[in-house]
This record gives structure tokens, sequence and C-alpha cells, in this order.
């Protein structure tokens, strides 16, 4: 697992590492530049031969600092560089003023013209654009002044030309991955120390390509308050599928399926939940439904469940260690009732689809949640719990910092007192207590048939089976997406909801387990 960051706490950690003495802002500023070289480079290794040329777009703050510098390193290198300068030079800050006049004693500064840029990139002839017109300190919208150049730079990218951006493609929010106004797109986004929110959300990964993240010899420590970006598991994964003990030491989950007909969601959730290691799985159903489950399922124990009597009775087996709720369960009154049973039983608890439906109709709905429930909501679900978060989210930001996904479950999170997973390939995530990851299944991790009908239920059995196995709710909730999605890249493009669960023991075996 890595950070990710705000423009905030970056911006806090370098001012740290310089109060520390640790660097100066034109010693950073020389090291972005040649991380900005380096990965360029690195990632288009025929950009090593010359004379080549770029183009490289300056702004009025420290982004067109670092572009003053990669323009001198592309200029010694033997490169053919134009540079137009958005802003005036005396307006500078000190160190990209610096860069300004050691980049004016080599080559020419040409003033901002957005019709003509427009016109030169169109021209084309021009093998690398770099923008360091605003990056992470953009906070509004670029159309009024860089409308014409954005659209040529999307034909530019879609004609494969290489557009690298310094740490944010420019009109891009840093912290919410919102278009601002206008967006640079880029083919490549070099950002430096950690990767940025905006990065991995909303918009951003259309924008930004593909990302590096160059270090510029920062504090590698922890941040306080950044986001987790769920990676691949460490060594901790072994938990699943432990030698030794029996099925109930494994966990037992339990998962309320609705009536005929509709049961094919919980008994993939119940799939989910055994391939995840739960070493017992109940599917319990209304007993009009009991002959459909017993049909489809073997490894799952079935349950008559009617009533809340019939819950209560299930219940008092003290080896139910969590349950799931949700998946094709229906909303009526007695699934209502079996809901309000299934909280007030203090179980962890998984409550999806259906589930969410009913805890929105609640009154006070949130009182009766407690730290072990997790909440899996889509969009639409979260809406019908959260309207005014997801009001908020919905509208595009006037200027940045916007509104972020992030923001958006902590908010949730603190609400609720639940663990709040919003799906979607940018999977944000968030405890109570202010902690939040997300999961993106973005760039090298794209997964788009994972958009299945299904997944999102199998997604909800493998938290309930992880929280079976004893994992903390907001563990549960990140690796439950990391497998997810990775059941699905090792399935491939066909994948439909039951391949699922089938596709984790091959998970496990490529984790060494």
């Amino acid at each position: 697992m890595s950070e990710l960051l705000t423009a905030a706490q970056m911006r806090a950690i370098e001012a740290e590492a310089m109060a520390r003495g640790d660097a100066d802002g034109r010693t950073l500023m020389e090291r972005a530049g040649e991380g900005v070289v380096d990965a360029a480079l690195a990632h288009w290794p025929d950009l090593g031969t010359v004379p080549l040329s770029a183009l490289v777009l300056c702004g009025p703050g420290n982004n067109g600092g670092d572009g003053f510098v990669v323009a001198r390193l592309l200029t010694e290198r033997g490169w053919q560089v134009e540079l137009f300068l958005f802003g005036a030079p005396d307006r500078l800050p000190p160190d990209a003023r610096l860069n300004h006049d050691r980049w004016a004693e080599l080559g020419r500064i040409r003033p901002w013209d957005d019709a003509a840029l427009a016109d030169r990139l169109d021209a084309g002839g021009c093998d690398l654009v770099i923008d360091a017109l605003f990056g992470s300190g953009c906070s509004r919208g670029i159309e009024a002044i860089a409308g014409r150049t954005a659209a040529a730079l999307g034909r530019f990218c879609a004609a494969d030309g290489r557009v690298l951006a310094i740490d944010m493609p420019s009109g891009l929010c840093t912290d919410s991955g919102r278009d601002l106004g206008g967006v640079l797109p880029a083919t490549l986004t070099v950002t430096f120390h950690r990767a940025r929110i905006g990065q991995f959300t909303a918009e951003g990964s259309a924008f930004c390509g593909r990302i590096v993240v160059a270090d510029i010899g920062l504090d590698p420590g922890p941040c306080p308050g950044s986001v987790t970006l769920v990676g691949a598991p460490g060594p901790e994964i072994g938990k699943v599928g432990a030698v030794g003990g029996h099925k109930y030491s494994h966990g037992h989950a339990l998962v309320l399926a609705g009536g005929a007909g509709r049961t094919g969601a919980a008994r993939l959730a119940a799939r989910g939940a055994l391939r995840v290691g739960a070493g017992l799985v109940t599917l319990a159903a209304p007993g009009e439904a009991l002959a459909e489950c017993a049909a489809h399922l073997t490894a799952a124990m079935l349950r008559r469940v009617d009533d809340v009597g019939d819950l209560l009775a299930l219940l008092e087996d003290p080896r139910i260690s969590a349950l799931g709720l949700g998946p094709g369960f229906g909303t009526g009154s007695r699934e209502a009732e079996l809901l309000r049973l299934a909280l007030d039983s203090d179980r962890p608890l998984v409550l999806d689809a259906d589930g969410l439906s009913l805890l929105a109709q609640l009154e006070a709905p949130f009182s009766r949640l407690h730290g072990d429930c997790v909440l899996t909501p889509h969009g639409g679900e979260f809406a019908r719990l959260f309207p005014d978060l997801a009001e908020k989210l919905a509208g595009r930001p006037p200027h940045g910092p916007g509104f972020s996904r992030i923001d958006a479950v902590r908010a949730a999170a603190a609400r609720s007192g639940a663990v709040v997973l919003l799906k979607g390939a940018d999977t944000a995530i968030a405890a109570p207590d202010g902690r939040a990851a997300m999961h993106a299944a973005l760039y090298d991790r794209a997964a788009p048939w994972l958009a299945t009908a299904g997944a999102g239920d199998v997604l909800a059995g493998i938290v309930a089976g992880l929280l079976a196995r004893g994992r903390p709710p907001f563990e549960a909730a990140s690796l439950g997406a990391w497998l997810h999605v990775e059941a699905a890249r090792v399935f491939g493009p066909g994948l439909i909801a039951e391949d699922l669960p089938e596709s984790l023991p091959a998970v496990f075996r490529g984790l060494g387990l």
C-alpha cells in the first residue's frame, strides 16, 4: 500500500523539509526537473536520440519553474526547445524566477498566446509537449486562457503525440480529480514524492494518461491524514487460509436471502464468502426459496428463516461471526424486521443493495449502526443514505480544491458510525475514525469487464467472509476491494459474476499462499 496526498499535504511536506534544512526550494525544483526528464526518457526510450524538439508551457508559479528546469536540461541534451510563458516574469516566485533567468540565457521566452499555441500544435513536428502551466497549484478552470490549447492537445494526444504533465494536468483538481473547466490532457503525468488523490478518482485517470512518481529526496515517512492507495496485500494475507484449526475457527458467515426467484444475488454473496476463506457459510432463506437455493448450492449450509423468530433462534448460535444482508433481499416489512434484528445482534455486518435501501427507510437509521458495520453502496444507494453529500459530490466545483469521493466517504463514515465503501472504478473507503483508502481499478489495474450484474453482490460476500474470519471492518473492506478486482483481472474479459469467487484461488496462489 502507498499514500495519496492532497495539494495542501504536499505543500506542508515540502515546507517542513525546507524548515528542517533538508533542502531548499531551488534544490527541490532542480530535482523535480531532473525527475521529469528521467521519467520521460524511461517511458519513451526513443526520446534518448537527438535532435528532437520539445514545446514547454510554463505558468506563473513554481510549476512553471519546474518547466524552466526541464527546458534547460533538454537543451543541454541537444534538444530544440520552444517555451511559452503565461504571466509576467517579474511576478514569478523567487525560485521560479531564478530558473526563468537561467533559461533566458539559453533560449527565447514567448508570451502566452492561446491561438498561436493551438496552431503550433496542429502543425505537428513536435516530439514532446511539457505542461508546466499550473499543475497541482491549479484552483480554477483554464478554458478562458487555454481553451484552444487544450483542444489542440486533445487532438495531439489522439494522434499518439507525447504530452507530459508536471505534477498534475493543468486544470485538473489535485484533490478531487474534477475538471475545473478546461484541462490540458496528458499521456504521462510525473508527480513528486507521492501520488495525488485526484490522479485516481473522478476524471483524473482520463486526463493523466499514466502516472510516474519521482523521488525528490523528501522524508519517506507517512503523512498524517493521507489516503491509503490499496495495493497487493503483504504477508498478513496468509491469515486467509491459515493452516490448522477447524471450520468454526475460520469463521461462520450468515447470508440472508430473498424470496423465490430472487436468491441469485445472495447465493453469489455466499459463494464469495466461502471462497475468501470463511470456514462455514450459511444461507438463510424463506421456506419458499429453500429448494431453489439447494438446487444451486452445495458447500453452503441452508437454514429456513421466514420471520424474526426464525432468525432470532439462528442467532443464538454464538459461532456465527458475521452477517451479510441485502443482495436480492427485498424491501418489505418482513425484511425490515429482519434488518432491525440483524443490527441489534451487534455482530459484524455487511449491508449492501436492498439492505441499504431498507436502512434508508428506518427512522434515525445511523443510530442503529455500530462500528463493526460495513456499508457498500454504489452511487445511487449512497445518494439515498447521504443525499446532501451525494449532491455536493455531483456538482462541478467552481474552484479547487473540490469535494472528492474521499471527502464524501469520510463524512459518511463519521455520520453513520460505520465503515463506508463507495463502489466504482475509484472505490473510496473510510472508517469513522477518519482513516481513508482508495482502491483504483485504473491504469494498469483497469478491469472494465467487472461492470457486470452481480459483481457487487460478490464483493459484499467477500467482505462478509473476511469479517467472519476476524478481519477489522476497515481492513476487510480494503482487502475485499483489492481481491474483488484482482479476481476479475485474473479471469479477464468475458467475466460474469459467477466467475469471481472461482477466480479467488488463483489470486491466492499468485500471492504465494
